[in-house]
């Protein structure tokens, strides 16, 4: 369903992949683990092209992929967040430039440090429509929450210790103090990482399927034409 492609961003070109749905559809960024732009992410991509959406997965670490979490947490260390950034926003605005599209917000989504940068680039970048979050943490990602206009649908973990509870709450006062539209939604039993399907160690198949329903309906609901 989705193809290897490459942009232009950060003077530089950015490998993607792109999942294409049958008819026209809004536009998803999909945003990667600490693993790099493997198998999994675009599998989700491929997922979201089935429910009808155009997904793009950037390539943030450009062709470096982990096979441990020691060599991951390595490379999500070595990221230079300001070139993610750019990356981030050359993903919406190709995203936002295809001509199969229904609406020309732009949702993003990532997952573990991909949850942090999704934040961080709903909050950088107005064509952000709807922006969800999975059990999202970078030590060096911090998003500019006052300039955020996008909705945020949070998805966590219970028995996280890396996206801790305490953490879940702090973020859901703080849109709350801002007046930011949020949904937060957390799984007790759960722990981090739980919608990696390729993880069994950690992958919670009911919590999955249940996170996965909601963030349909999100981002049907805020990326209508």
């Amino acid at each position: 369903m989705g193809e290897r492609i490459s942009y232009r961003a950060n003077g530089h070109t950015t490998p993607a992949y792109l999942a294409r749905p049958r008819q026209p559809g809004p536009p998803i960024v999909v945003i990667q683990e600490w693993w790099g732009l493997v198998p999994h992410i675009e599998h989700i991509a491929d997922r979201f092209a089935a429910e009808g959406f155009v997904a793009l997965a950037p390539d943030l670490y450009h062709g470096e992929k982990a096979t441990s979490p020691d060599q991951a947490g390595k490379l999500m260390m070595a990221l230079r967040i300001d070139e993610a950034a750019v990356d981030l926003a050359g993903a919406i605005d190709h995203l936002a430039r295809q001509p199969d599209l229904t609406s020309r917000k732009v949702g993003t989504i990532g997952f573990c440090m991909g949850g942090a940068l999704s934040l961080f680039a709903a909050s950088r970048n107005p064509e952000v429509g709807a922006c969800a979050i999975f059990y999202g943490g970078h030590p060096n990602v911090k998003p500019d929450l006052a300039s955020l206009q996008a909705p945020v649908l949070g998805i966590f973990a219970g028995k996280d210790s890396f996206v801790t509870p305490g953490t879940v709450k702090e973020l859901d006062h703080q849109l709350t103090l801002l007046g930011k539209r949020h949904e937060f939604h957390s799984y007790p039993g759960a722990d981090h990482a739980f919608f990696n399907d390729e993880r069994p160690e950690v992958y919670d198949a009911a919590a999955a399927a249940d996170a996965w329903s909601k963030t349909i309906a999100f981002f049907r609901r805020e990326l209508q034409a």
